[in-house]
């Protein structure tokens, strides 16, 4: 009797059948098409969903209740519509754990105090302070320095600043009422008027400038790091003596802070601002 089904051999067969690319396997490269399209979308009908990956509904169908049979997406009956699954959260969470915001932006510091000569620093928002985590310091002799864990109050430093001007107007004032606006130079922002009309101006550019308001002879320029829901968390810097950041040289550092801090923003799954015009301005982001 002629065997009609003969056993495949065992084993990885000649010759792999033809793919999109070589390497790739092409189901799990449909599945993580969906699931990307699905979540920039936030929830998509079957039909859309094949027609964006160009597929057809029943290939985009199989797909889809595979990855519903493993959590990664699910199904509304209500609406018929698509969504991502609890375990896409866990696996992207898992991501988040692993990078930690300290060593994400080591490099990041590293390089910007070697293209600006200045110290960076990272730093973050606790309780209307501002508190230091991490320092590259430059080569130069004469340098600013903070020890990991100082605190100071946030209106008089660039870090503190360029983190307040993510802040609502609200909140900026719960924190003048908390700390007041100590005047530690002349260029101290001790009045309300001043400070705010500041937080505009470093939103508008998406960075901050401390004019020797701290230390006399210190100056520094900040800008924000954001988390993966657009908010600021963390502030980077370069600091240094007042006569190294001349006017020229605080409008090359700020853009370049402000790119630093974009890159430590992408490195932690985070989004960045399109735009911030200041406390309670409306966002878009990319």
């Amino acid at each position: 009797m002629s065997n009609n089904n003969p056993k495949r051999p065992r084993g990885r067969p000649r010759s792999a059948p033809a793919q999109t690319e070589p390497n790739t396997i092409q189901a799990l490269d449909r599945g993580l098409g969906l699931l990307r399209d699905l979540a920039q979308a936030g929830n998509a009908t079957l039909t859309d969903l094949a027609l964006r990956n160009n597929m057809p509904a029943s290939t985009t169908h199989r797909v889809l209740s595979t990855l519903d049979k493993h959590g990664f997406v699910e199904f509304d009956e209500s609406n018929q519509e698509w969504l991502i699954g609890i375990e896409a959260f866990r696996i992207g969470s898992a991501y988040l754990e692993r990078t930690n915001l300290i060593e994400a932006a080591r490099k990041t510091m590293r390089n910007l105090m070697e293209e600006t000569g200045e110290t960076a620093n990272l730093g973050i928002a606790d309780e209307g302070d501002v508190v230091f985590v991490s320092q590259i310091e430059t080569h130069n002799p004469i340098r600013a320095f903070f020890r990991p864990g100082t605190r100071g109050l946030m209106h008089s430093s660039g870090i503190g600043k360029a983190l307040l001007a993510d802040m609502s107007k609200r909140e900026v004032s719960r924190i003048i009422s908390l700390k007041g606006l100590p005047q530690y130079t002349d260029n101290t922002l001790a009045e309300p008027e001043s400070l705010f009309a500041d937080l505009a101006l470093t939103g508008s550019r998406g960075w901050s400038f401390d004019n020797e308001e701290r230390y006399l002879g210190m100056r520094c320029v900040a800008s924000n790091i954001y988390n993966n829901y657009g908010e600021a968390i963390a502030g980077i810097s370069v600091s240094g003596p007042a006569n190294r950041f001349s006017e020229q040289s605080v409008a090359e550092f700020g853009p370049r802070v402000k790119q630093a801090a974009n890159e430590v923003t992408l490195a932690i799954g985070g989004k960045i601002p399109k735009a911030n015009l200041g406390p309670d301005s409306g966002r878009t982001y990319y």
